[in-house]
């Protein structure tokens, strides 16, 4: 029995696009999230409307609106909130994508391999990547198409020897069939 490959990560970004895009969008939510924050505190909902905030600036005693009054502090504590955790989800979401875009970038140019007829590929992927099941699945009925078109090239074997010892007109034919399969697929 052939030893599993070692697979390790030699490169984050494996489709590009795809990657971009997840990542773009969880942080578009994130900075809407920080937006409406900002926008809240501005029109001053949730009971700060109507109430009124005094404090010192400049040395002098300044009243204003509540939601005025606390909306600079708002603003940075959203921008630098939004920057750290940008940061964080950017990480995040490239290492959950890398962990979807690796196994499907395999199944593609592995599955391109079987097309081809290598009947005896197998499909590896990562521990803990996503899709491992599928990759178990699609090894199994490659192993079974391999192993049905093993025993069809055997029987075709075993009927060109049969027409050969009746010396059949048939065996051309046969082995024809027989050098066709075996040119087809890597049994």
């Amino acid at each position: 029995m052939m030893a599993r490959p070692v697979l390790s990560r030699r490169k984050y970004f494996i489709d590009r696009a795809f990657q971009t895009r997840f990542i773009v969008t969880f942080l578009l939510v994130l900075v809407f999230g920080g937006c409406l924050s900002v926008a809240l505190t501005w029109f001053g909902w949730f009971g700060g409307a109507d109430t009124l905030t005094s404090n010192y600036d400049s040395g002098g005693l300044v009243i204003q609106k509540t939601s005025l009054a606390i909306l600079p502090s708002v603003v940075w504590t959203t921008v630098v909130t939004t920057g750290v955790l940008g940061l964080a989800v950017w990480v995040v979401t490239l290492l959950v994508s890398h962990k979807i875009a690796g196994p499907m970038y395999r199944f593609e140019r592995d599955i391109q391999t079987i097309a081809d007829g290598d009947l005896q590929k197998k499909i590896h992927i990562r521990d803990g990547d996503q899709f491992a099941e599928m990759a178990g699945s699609l090894n199994a009925m490659v192993d079974s198409f391999n192993g049905k078109l093993t025993r069809l090239d055997g029987n075709l074997e075993r009927l060109a020897a049969k027409a050969r010892e009746l010396d059949s007109p048939l065996c051309d034919g046969i082995e024809e069939c027989q050098k066709a399969l075996r040119g087809e697929f890597r049994l």
